[in-house]
């Protein structure tokens, strides 16, 4: 059976929910993706930063298969070791004092938001409800995430909208201090590299501000990692850049390499109003995430592999800022480690078309920009095929 045959099947009985592109993989090894007629893609999309360590890698299999073995799900009424194990992990790896399992980014920010206004209105009025969240960010797809994400066409036909959720312009602190000083603010959200807003890193000293505007006004700050943490800054989360903490982070994507799994971190001060029955998720913590999110933390965690990633990202960037030299199609590169945006004057459409042709899968993030998050594990031969690809498909 060929591929548009396997297409056509899809369309029948899936939702379309995705404008998917004409290709339907078979098989993945390292950072290489093989479709079910044999070509072979270059996949600098990674499952969307989420295949930090690619394809069929070995180590994480084995220890896949191990904990299939032994059980795959037991309820959160009991405790299982593969939890416990995981949140030491992350407690020690954030400076974070306590952590939340669930299964996806979205719930990941729903649980957050949920922790920081039970919070406010046990610690700072019951009044104290509004979520300030950033224009052109992307926080998930349910309720209360996607009334945080701060672009409309998320939105359209979804309202009315989770109530006392505001927007302001992102790195803007004069916007933000305002907007503090107008509500009875229980939350600051935001993402420090914005993702799919187009792949801009918040600036330091705004950051800063904004740390010392939430100590100062009891608010909860909430930073959402769950594209830009686990490794993908070369750091293990990407405010480990800026010298801060946040109150409360979310994760998913990378966290397991692959299989599903979310969750917060949260401090101690803010972490204890989540009491029995306050919140919960059924498969959320289950050994075999939490199995494979073990050997993601000792992988990734591991100080030589996070430094690894940063000499990657230099190259890489070093690559694509001689590409721009010649290119006038590209006005410029962002980001930290390896999640880059590069940019351009071009239909992005266009060029992620042509990227596939040549063999080379990208994705977009906002209106102009070119989206590189590969995995993790990606050498520099394969950046330089990457570029090199990406140069002839510009």
């Amino acid at each position: 059976m060929n591929i548009q045959e396997f297409i056509k099947r899809g369309d029948q009985v899936i939702m379309p929910t995705y404008s998917r592109f004409p290709i339907v993989f078979d098989y993945g090894d390292g950072c290489i993706l093989t479709d079910i007629e044999g070509k072979e893609y270059i996949d600098c999309v990674g499952g969307i930063a989420v295949n930090c360590l690619g394809y069929n890698h070995t180590g994480l299999n084995h220890v896949i298969e191990e904990q299939i073995h032994k059980m795959l799900h037991v309820s959160n009424l009991y405790w299982n070791v593969p939890m416990i194990t995981a949140a030491e992990k992350l407690v020690k790896l954030s400076g974070l004092d306590k952590a939340f399992f669930c299964n996806s980014g979205a719930e990941a920010n729903e649980a957050a938001m949920k922790l920081a206004r039970i919070y406010a209105k046990l610690y700072k009025s019951e009044d104290a409800t509004e979520i300030i969240a950033m224009q052109d960010s992307f926080h998930g797809r349910t309720y209360a995430a996607i009334t945080a994400t701060g672009q409309p066409k998320y939105q359209k036909n979804l309202s009315p909208l989770m109530p006392d959720i505001t927007h302001v312009k992102f790195n803007d602190f004069e916007a933000l201090g305002k907007a503090v000083e107008k509500h009875n603010c229980a939350a600051i959200l935001l993402e420090p590299i914005q993702g799919e807003g187009g792949i801009y890193p918040a600036e330091k000293e705004y950051l800063k501000k904004v740390r010392k505007l939430c100590d100062d006004q009891n608010i909860v700050l909430i930073f959402d990692e769950v594209q830009c943490g686990i490794g993908r800054t070369g750091k293990f989360f990407a405010y480990q850049h800026y010298g801060i903490k946040p109150d409360v982070v979310s994760f998913a994507k990378g966290i397991a390499g692959g299989v599903p799994m979310g969750g917060i971190l949260a401090c101690d001060r803010v972490a204890q109003v989540f009491t029995p029955g306050t919140h919960a998720s059924t498969f959320g913590a289950n050994p075999l995430a939490t199995s494979a999110a073990n050997y993601i933390l000792d992988t990734v965690g591991n100080p030589e592999f996070l430094q690894e990633v940063s000499e990657k990202s230099q190259y890489f960037v070093q690559k694509l800022s001689k590409l721009k030299e010649v290119n006038p199609h590209i006005k410029d590169i962002r980001g930290k480690g390896l999640m880059i945006g590069v940019e351009i004057d071009e239909n992005i459409s266009d060029v992620i078309n042509q990227c596939i042709q040549s063999g080379l899968l990208v994705c977009g993030a906002g209106h102009s920009t070119i989206r590189f998050v590969p995995p993790l594990i990606i050498s520099k031969e394969e950046i330089d095929q990457t570029v090199q690809l990406f140069a002839k498909s510009l």
